[in-house]
């Protein structure tokens, strides 16, 4: 039988993390691809928030306008943590996906390879769901100021401040470049470890499903051999899944402190921005994206746990 390879059903994913410097083909070193992930890391996804967050400090005196931006800042913030530890905890990673290969984790069958379908067919469906809804925040607070026509205003997608005068050309035009390619890069980096995460937690459940399966067609002739490979394959499981919380348990944490008070500044900007216009339909796609993410979290997680 061929070998099924788990890394296929994320290879995108990998893909575009690769794209922004978020995953090398080992592990980092002193080549051109660290310098990328340098570049990418600090002066586009760190930067790109740190100018919104110096703005906020301006703005203090005006609480309208600091939960108009406050919200999105903080899930940017988040963004840049996940790619941090993403860039820490990427010799685990790696390895975990070297785990994922190895032999006691491959299914032995046909019919094992249908057992584990439905935990990735449930995962495409939250990806895509996902990155579509997220992708068309994206698109709306790029397109925002073109569509509410307010470009000879040098209005930006962002409030943020820089150490020059953004409402001159050609400097508004290049720092508007600079804050779409920002946010770009913030949503790769933040829905690529989200749906990392997913894929991680739904791996596990997988293997609880070939455990049980491999338990189930225990034969008498080869029992103790075949018994003992489905101890050693718990022992794996456990290990992988000790590594991966290592990975991510920090990530999650954050994740629902600062999710549930976007929720909340979202719903009340959507009653204060005019209905249908480009910015309420920004709003309206952040905020189902951060259900959409929250339901992986648990939806997978839960998966495992009702397994266990």
């Amino acid at each position: 039988m061929e070998k099924f390879d788990w890394k296929t059903p994320i290879k995108i994913n990998i893909l575009k993390l690769k794209a922004v410097g978020l995953w090398p083909h080992k592990t980092y070193k002193l080549n051109l691809y660290t310098l990328w992930a340098a570049i990418s890391f600090i002066c586009i996804i760190s930067a790109h928030n740190i100018f919104q967050a110096i703005n906020i400090i301006f703005l203090l005196d005006d609480l309208k306008a600091v939960t108009s931006i406050i919200f999105l800042n903080l899930s940017e913030l988040l963004g840049m943590l996940k790619a941090y530890y993403l860039f820490r905890n990427m010799a685990i990673l790696k390895q975990l996906m070297l785990t994922l290969n190895s032999d006691i984790f491959q299914p032995k069958n046909q019919q094992q390879q249908e057992l584990i379908e439905p935990n990735l067919k449930l995962w495409r469906l939250n990806y895509v769901v996902y990155w579509g809804m997220s992708l068309g925040a994206v698109f709306f607070w790029i397109a925002v100021p073109v569509l509410d026509k307010s470009v000879k205003n040098w209005q930006l997608p962002f409030s943020a401040w820089y150490p020059f005068d953004t409402k001159v050309s050609p400097n508004y035009e290049i720092t508007y470049l600079y804050q779409a390619i920002g946010v770009i890069f913030v949503a790769i980096s933040t829905l690529g470890v989200d749906t990392l995460i997913a894929a991680l937690t739904m791996y596990i459940g997988a293997q609880l499903d070939l455990l049980c399966d491999n338990l189930k067609h225990l034969r008498s002739k080869n029992f103790e051999a075949e018994f003992f490979k489905c101890i050693e394959h718990h022992k794996q499981m456990l290990e992988f899944a000790d590594n991966a919380t290592k990975f991510f348990n920090w990530i999650v944490f954050f994740q629902f402190f600062i999710s549930a008070t976007s929720i909340g500044i979202t719903m009340f900007q959507m009653t204060v921005v005019v209905p249908m216009s480009g910015e309420f339909m920004s709003l309206v796609s952040f905020e189902l994206a951060i259900v959409v993410e929250i339901f992986m979290y648990c939806w997978f997680a839960n998966e495992v746990m009702e397994k266990v």
